[in-house]
């Protein structure tokens, strides 16, 4: 089902005014013209990793994917990060040609509340919202996550975003950059940390020597969704792996395939799961940070 306000919110009425101009194809913000987005841009979220995470899969119309992420990629991604948050990823999953996935994060609920409500009310969305709304089916799929131990959350620190110019040029001649998967793992309540804990002893070294990448880990988060005009999946208790790769995503399969640890960890999690797995082979638009 498609809602508008939950899609993209729709900003108050009369805040017309746009802050945003051009230069080099480039997204720039007048801070001194808005005073909100210059407070909460000096308290942006360190690209080291982001305590709290958005992972947001979106049905869109068909043939519209195209043009919801050229759309994302010009307007959607510095204009977030003034408003206070970490725009992560963004995505085509390559076996559902309807669906556009991606992840931004979050310093805490309270800033997430605040950053969230900046964007929304903002010029820049009330300025592209009715660009956005119209391509999509359902964006409530939204899963509210943490990392599932210290420093299992995404390393951004050595990453640097395409400009809008270098995006487009790629887009113009598509190719397959590169394969992240993220595995969704639907769990009993209170399995979550004992997952986590195995599969971070005796798979990651797994991952490692199979040619792939850990880039996170995550589990459920509880807290209270601190900006209900934008539902998530409440009640859902998850663990999920990032895993990317290079050209090595045939012999990662292969190599697990034939690993008794990873089928002895595998069988443990279906016992401890309440219905199958979910698999995103996904691969990121030439402005994700993450790949």
């Amino acid at each position: 089902m498609r809602i508008a306000t939950s899609t993209f919110p729709r900003g108050r009425e009369g805040e017309e005014r746009s802050i945003l101009t051009k230069q080099d194809k480039r997204s720039v913000y007048k801070q001194d013209e808005h005073p909100v987005f210059e407070s909460l841009a000096m308290n942006r979220p360190s690209r080291l990793a982001s305590p709290i995470v958005e992972l947001r899969q979106y049905k869109l119309k068909p043939g519209q994917r195209e043009t919801l992420i050229a759309l994302f990629d010009r307007e959607f991604i510095e204009s977030q990060e003034a408003a206070g948050m970490t725009i992560i990823g963004q995505f085509r999953d390559l076996d559902r040609p309807d669906m556009f996935v991606w992840l931004r994060g979050f310093a805490d609920m309270e800033a997430r509340r605040k950053a969230l409500t900046a964007f929304y009310d903002g010029p820049v969305w009330a300025e592209h919202r009715n660009a956005a709304n119209p391509t999509m089916i359902d964006s409530d799929d939204v899963l509210l996550l943490k990392p599932a131990w210290p420093d299992a959350g995404f390393d951004l620190s050595k990453r640097e975003r395409s400009t809008v110019s270098e995006g487009e040029s790629k887009s113009a001649q598509p190719h397959l950059d590169g394969i992240v998967e993220i595995s969704i793992h639907h769990l009993r309540p209170g399995m979550e940390a004992g997952s986590a804990e195995r599969f971070q002893a005796e798979m990651v070294p797994q991952l490692t020597a199979s040619g792939a990448r850990l880039l996170g880990a995550f589990v459920s988060e509880h807290a209270e969704n601190t900006f209900s005009r934008l539902p998530v999946r409440a009640g859902e208790n998850v663990f999920i792996v990032v895993v990317g790769f290079g050209d090595a995503h045939a012999n990662y399969r292969n190599d697990l395939g034939a690993s008794p640890a990873w089928q002895a960890v595998r069988q443990t999690m279906q016992a401890a799961s309440t219905k199958p797995a979910e698999m995103l082979r996904l691969t990121p638009s030439p402005r994700s940070l993450l790949r």
